[in-house]
């Protein structure tokens, strides 16, 4: 209770206890001294338990038999990136970004963090790791990688095969464990500043470290200032407009800014959709003309493509020898981050709600004296949301070793407790019970305004509203008006707050030798409590406003857990068997909310030659459900998705069996018209696909969801000829299958199974309206799926190398080639596999080549980074652009596809070291330019781009200073 109560004192406090680790660390070793003397430096070195992730067995060779990248502080410092997702997000492993900074429509506590998605899997199959414990999570099971200081960091670790029975849940796809810098001594000081060709997206980074250590204990303490201006939509070519440069004019919002409805203003004073001529009195029915395409909205105009963050960052880290062979270890760290997104004014439509929400015939603005029924987008008042979340992270622990039957063996026992405090501030969306007022009776005063209510009844506090006045038109009820904005648009706040409390204790050593070596066994216990909430503004969750309706996530849940594992030396200096072991670990974890499961690992390393290691492992996993899976809330959002009955571009246009799915009401469906076309915004066909709904979707949470279990197999070789110096090669082949796959269905997938794949099951999950055809309702909750399968390769070469006269080079090529990406909806035997490799964002390969310099005070690094061709599926707008129109696809059927070629960057950079002891680095990133292919589905983006594409290129200068 005492830490928590400090926890709530904010920055103040995380300040006090940084200075009080340092204090004790740097004190106590004198006082220390004084009692017992000084450790030798053999104790000291009997302290140090190093392990390599995937592991709790201390070993001397780094070689293991699980596959591991490591990225050194060197390559860290040597690359113009920011943050650890950034620097993370370059290996070709990783896939795209969970929620890329160009998702500018995402919503939820998610937002703004930096996650890490290794084998495309999901960034909640990612396990994430600080100095080998869990670094805390949201409700929704996501670990922030940016909270991380990079100032602090000495290497990050990547494990690249299942990690569940040595982690537990979530090392499905893999392990990150970011290893911070230890004994350091002395003082660096770092600052970055760096912005794009156009001038704009300005990123600034300022870090302050020093430490100090000696026989007794050390002291590390670490600050660090970032911060990274928005970028506008319409500042870039690719997304100034909804459906991308070769088509400007499609995709644009029928509800604009100049506000329309359906009256008498077409020839002859047909009905029509009308909108005001600019400049005319709004109160004369005559003054309104049918509105045209071009007087529709480019909601890309106000949106950002890349969002603004900023953060703060504290990190301290000490340690403390109480004795020869007993230490206290303790870090702590604060992050406080704020992101801010921009979306277009809100799209007010007056029917849309329960009560509707008219224009009042009694309005002294209505034109026609009687409830008008309008559509009027808030484009005075765009939508923005600023997300600040504030973590606080502690770890405190002991280890040591002690002698038992002539061995030594190595211990440790800790705690560590992380909070995550979130605050949502949203503006822009109208309070519905506001606009009720304003768009009700109202009247001319005699003091020459309009008031709310009538001559005999004023409605005090209320400030009318004329939705008919276009935008920049001047006049009463105008939505510029500060007091009207003030009135229609109040600030509303979300809460969350995410609690992880972790305690271990691990022991490691040796049994008994064996010919080839000793038995290595590691053993430990673990209990674990995940606590959150999230909780959507009070308006929101009574559907009193314009935002998208949410209900409160809460819940918890504790598990306790037991691991062993042991490493056994097989044969050793024998021919074709320089070496070979066995390595072998199970995890038995119990949750209190859906039970028990053990997962087991077996791994091989054989030396058949000094020259070459192969290796291999088989693990199984699991992922437990998170807070948000089993106790989230219902929420909405207006989903844009391509309708495969719609006749222009879904897959009835060519595909006889799913227009006769679509016009015969399969699976109980409301049957939609031969010609078909899916509607959007304001009720006007789609130009431009995927569409965005007229309609909120709901989504929500499943209390009898079951854990994801995996199996993953490897096999690889390393190669490192001794007659090549400073040479190897690997490679390594991988599989993983999840089992019950935990997944937040999609609106898109949903249509997709019921439609194109024929199952009927999953047609029941939502309706249509039975005279347009038109979908207006549907969930798509959380379920356990049937499975998911990827296989590929990881290929690696790194080359040093030097020249007398030229200098050191190093060289480091990696490639990641996915084999297959499989997805199968449930276990019918009749449900057809759907293959993602190549769709969208599921590149097939990547890689990445890096060719580093140094020759004294002087060094550079040109880094290409490929990513091969993509694919996806024909739309209207565009199907000029569509080159495989009579595609088959195992899945779908006929269904025409587009494709695209592959996309390479390039980034250059350039440093030397001054006689200060400091160091110059300036760079570019994306140093050609080159801008990706535009892509109509929007992969993990709000535009018709990918999300985790460079968006320009990108000039930075660095300089470190040392002390």
């Amino acid at each position: 209770m005492q830490f928590r109560k400090m926890l709530d004192n904010k920055l103040t406090v995380a300040v006090r206890i940084a200075l009080s680790v340092g204090t004790f660390a740097i004190v106590g070793p004198a006082l220390a001294q004084d009692a017992t003397g000084p450790a030798s430096q053999d104790n000291a070195k009997k302290l140090e338990t190093v392990t390599v992730t995937g592991s709790r067995i201390p070993r001397v060779d780094i070689e293991t038999a699980q596959p591991v990248v490591t990225i050194d502080r060197k390559q860290i410092e040597n690359q113009g990136f920011t943050s650890v997702a950034d620097i993370l997000q370059n290996l070709t492993e990783v896939g795209t970004p969970p929620i890329s900074r160009a998702n500018a429509l995402s919503s939820g506590e998610d937002v703004g963090g930096y996650y890490i998605d290794l084998r495309n899997l999901g960034a909640n199959r990612t396990l994430i790791l600080v100095n080998g414990k869990r670094l805390g999570a949201n409700t929704s099971g996501l670990q922030d990688l940016g909270q991380i200081p990079v100032s602090t960091i000495e290497r990050i670790e990547v494990l690249k095969d299942g990690g569940s029975s040595i982690y537990g849940s979530d090392a499905i796809a893999g392990v990150v464990n970011v290893i911070t810098r230890s004994n350091f001594t002395g003082a660096e000081a770092n600052a970055y500043v760096g912005e794009y060709d156009q001038g704009d997206g300005k990123k600034q980074s300022y870090d302050f470290t020093f430490g100090t250590a000696n026989d007794r204990g050390s002291i590390m303490v670490s600050a660090q200032y970032q911060k990274e201006d928005p970028v506008w939509a319409k500042d870039r070519d690719f997304s100034a407009y909804p459906s991308g440069p070769n088509h400007p004019t499609a995709g644009w919002s029928g509800v604009s800014q100049n506000g329309s409805f359906t009256g008498p203003c077409g020839p002859g004073g047909k009905s029509a959709t009308c909108t005001l001529t600019h400049g005319t009195d709004p109160r004369n029915i005559a003054n309104y003309h049918p509105i045209t395409s071009a007087e529709y909205a480019n909601s890309n105009e106000q949106m950002t493509l890349q969002t603004g963050t900023e953060r703060t960052s504290l990190f301290a880290a000490g340690k403390y020898n109480l004795s020869d062979n007993i230490a206290f270890k303790t870090d702590f760290l604060y992050n406080k981050r704020s992101t801010l997104q921009q979306i277009a004014g809100y799209p007010y439509q007056s029917s849309s709600w329960n009560p509707k929400t008219p224009l009042s015939g009694q309005s002294y603005f209505n034109p026609l004296g009687k409830d008008l029924q309008f559509a009027r987008r808030g484009w005075e008042m765009p939508r923005t949301t600023d997300s600040e979340l504030e973590t606080y992270r502690w770890t405190a622990g002991f280890e040591g070793y002690f002698e038992l039957g002539g061995r030594t063996w190595n211990w440790d026992v800790g705690a560590m407790t992380n909070r995550n405090d979130m605050t949502k501030t949203g503006h822009g969306d109208f309070s519905l019970v506001a606009a009720g007022k304003a768009l009700g009776p109202s009247f001319m005063g005699s003091d020459g305004k309009v008031h709310c209510g009538t001559a005999a009844n004023p409605i005090a506090g209320c400030v009318p509203w004329n939705p008919l006045l276009p935008y920049g038109q001047a006049g009463a009820g105008s939505l510029a008006d500060s007091d009207l904005q003030s009135f229609l648009f109040p600030e509303f706040h979300d809460l969350g707050k995410t609690t992880t409390t972790d305690y271990t204790a691990n022991i490691a050593g040796t049994l008994f030798a064996l010919p080839a070596g000793e038995i290595g066994v590691a053993a430990g216990v673990e209990h674990r409590q995940e606590d959150g909430r999230f909780v959507p503004d009070a308006f929101n969750q009574a559907g009193l406003s314009s935002g998208l309706a949410a209900t409160t996530t809460k819940g918890k849940y504790s598990v306790d857990e037991a691991y062993i594992e042991f490493d056994v030396p097989l044969l050793k200096d024998m021919t074709m068997a320089r070496e070979l072991s066995v390595d072998v670990a199970t995890r038995y974890s119990n949750y209190d909310n859906f039970g028990s499961t053990t997962n087991s690992k077996a791994s091989l390393k054989w030396k058949p030659i000094d020259d070459l290691l192969v290796r291999g492992s088989w693990a199984q996993g699991f992922r437990a459900p998170t807070i948000s899976d089993l106790y989230g809330g219902a929420g909405s959002s207006f989903e844009s998705y391509i309708d495969p009955c719609d006749t222009k571009s879904g897959a009835a246009k060519g595909n006889p069996a799913v227009a006769a799915r679509c016009t015969g009401g399969f699976g109980g469906q409301t049957p939609v018209a031969a010609n078909f076309v899916q509607l959007g915004q304001a009720g006007i066909a789609c130009t431009t696909y995927p569409c965005q709904t007229n309609y909120a979707f709901t989504n929500g949470s499943n209390a009898n969801l079951t854990p994801e279990t995996a199996t993953t197999r490897t096999l690889g070789l390393i190669y490192s000829p001794h007659y090549v110096e400073g040479f190897d090669v690997s490679l390594d082949w991988y599989k993983i299958r999840i089992e019950n796959v935990i997944s937040t269905d999609s609106v898109q997938n949903i249509l997709d199974d019921c439609y194109q794949a024929g199952i009927a099951s999953r047609c029941s999950g939502f309706s249509r309206d039975a005279s347009t055809g038109v979908i207006t309702n549907m969930f798509y909750g959380l379920t356990n799926k049937g499975w998911e399968e990827t296989a590929g390769y990881d290929f690696g070469v790194n080359y040093r190398f030097s020249f007398d006269s030229i200098g050191q080079f190093a060289t480091r090529w990696n490639t990641t080639y996915v084999d297959y990406l499989n997805v199968k909806s449930d276990n019918n035997p009749s449900t057809k596999v759907q293959p993602f490799t190549g769709m969208g964002a599921n590149f097939r390969v990547r890689s990445n080549l890096t060719v580093d310099w140094t020759r004294g005070i002087f060094g550079a690094s040109w880094t290409v980074r490929y990513y091969s061709g993509m694919t996806e599926k024909c739309v209207a707008v565009a199907m000029a652009e569509c080159n495989d129109p009579n595609h088959i696809d195992p899945f779908y059927g006929v269904q025409p596809m587009r494709h695209v070629a592959s996309t390479t960057f390039n980034d250059v950079q350039f440093r030397w070291t001054l006689p200060w002891k400091g160091i110059v680095s300036v760079g570019a990133n994306n140093v050609f330019d080159k801008e990706g292919p535009i892509m109509y589905s929007k992969p993990n983006s709000s535009f018709v781009y990918y999300g985790g594409f460079d968006i320009g290129r990108f000039y930075y200068l660095k300089y470190t200073q040392r002390f």
